[in-house]
Formats: structure tokens, sequence, C-alpha cells
């Protein structure tokens, strides 16, 4: 077993038409041995279901603390102590903000915020969004905290346009993780 096998992954869907791929990145940390937590946004649930990500994981999907009965610790402080790795793909503008600005009003956030584990953050969303201002300095203040930020690439958008904004393949993706783990 290589130094970064045998570790868990809690893996962050936000609110983007890229959250179907979260289903083959959570095939891809399994393949290299990885456990993998699910956390989702409520926009998430509308792009992929939670079945499907919790199928893919095998682990139960969380989306909401304030529904997961039967708890009696906090589930975003079991999660943050449980992971060695935050990526959150996609990452929406609305989730970046968030985490650059340390609001916590949604589990994926808080569970971050709670979180000592390195944060992997892909973006995905409008090349307008992308470029905008404000979007570039909520990316750079991530950095600054020690956020690894995936870029988005050139590619078909869901407005039928061609930009940046694309989600980064998912071997970029897993490669940013596994250089995070083996830190």
């Amino acid at each position: 077993m290589t130094k970064t096998q045998g570790k868990h992954i809690l893996l962050g869907v936000s609110g983007s038409i890229a959250a179907y791929k979260a289903c083959d990145l959570i095939t891809e940390f399994r393949e290299k041995g990885h456990s993998v937590s699910v956390v989702m946004t409520k926009d998430a649930h509308h792009f992929v279901t939670k079945l499907s990500l919790q199928s893919f994981a095998g682990t139960e999907v969380v989306d909401d603390f304030f529904l997961v009965q039967g708890r009696v610790k906090p589930i975003h402080i079991e999660l943050a102590k449980k992971a060695d790795v935050i990526v959150v793909a996609p990452a929406s503008a609305d989730v970046i903000a968030k985490l650059a600005h340390g609001l916590a009003d949604d589990i994926l956030c808080c569970t971050a915020l709670a979180s000592d584990a390195p944060l992997v953050v892909a973006p995905a969303m409008n090349e307008k969004m992308f470029y905008k201002k404000v979007t570039q300095e909520n990316i750079e203040k991530l950095k600054k905290h020690g956020a690894v930020i995936v870029h988005p690439v050139q590619g078909h958008l869901v407005c039928m346009d061609q930009g940046m904004g694309h989600l980064a393949p998912n071997a970029a993706i897993v490669k940013a993780v596994m250089d995070a783990l083996g830190s």
C-alpha cells in the first residue's frame, strides 16, 4: 500500500451541472483504495441525486445536518475529524464565496470550516461568473489560506457557449487530491 492509499476523502458536491461528474470521481477514489464520504448542498440536488452518489460511495450521503436523526454527535464535526482531505468538485461561485469568507450555513461549508484537512477546490461555472472580479478575489483568498485550486478549463458550457469555466478533467482533480494526501 502506498502512503496515499487507505485515506478518507470527503467529497463536497455543490449546485452545478457538472455535479454528475462526482459519480466518476467517487469511483476513481475508491479504485485507488480510499473511502469516500459525500456531502451535498441543497442546490446540488437539482443536478444529481443523493441515491446516485450514495450508490457510488457506498456510504450515507449527508445533505442537511438538521435532518440526520438519531445522531448524538454533530455530523459536521464527525465528518471534519474523519477527513484526510476535503475536495469540492464541482465548486459553484456561491460555495467558493462561502468558503473564502468562512460562512457556514450548509453542511458542506460548515464541515470544511471545522476541518484541519487540506482543501481542494475545483470551480465550475459560466465563464463570466468565473472571471468576475469578486470570484477571482475569492479564489485568491482560498489559495492564501492554503486551499489548492484545480482551475477549470475551456469547454462547452451549459449556456451553449464555449469558454472557461468547464470543470477540470477528473484526472486533474484526482491528481490534486492525491498530491494533497501525500503531503
